[in-house]
């Protein structure tokens, strides 16, 4: 006494031509990042600097909370 269940598959007649988009082409629609991005992520000087920045911010925000 098993039933068996019918799935029902809806097909999207507008969509039904969709294609594979290959990675970094301009059809993927994603950033790709330029030699300075690159740089800026992969320097350790930059980041240092940056550490130095986020840290005096926190420190900024945290001594105005306790007035």
């Amino acid at each position: 006494m098993s039933e068996e269940k019918k799935e029902t598959v809806v097909v999207d007649k507008e969509n039904s031509n969709i294609k594979h988009v290959e990675p970094y082409t301009q059809q993927f629609g994603t950033m790709i990042p330029s030699a300075t991005q690159k740089f800026m992520r992969t320097c350790v000087v930059w980041q240092f600097f940056r550490f130095i920045a986020i840290n005096l911010k926190m420190t900024i925000l945290i001594l105005k909370s306790h007035h």
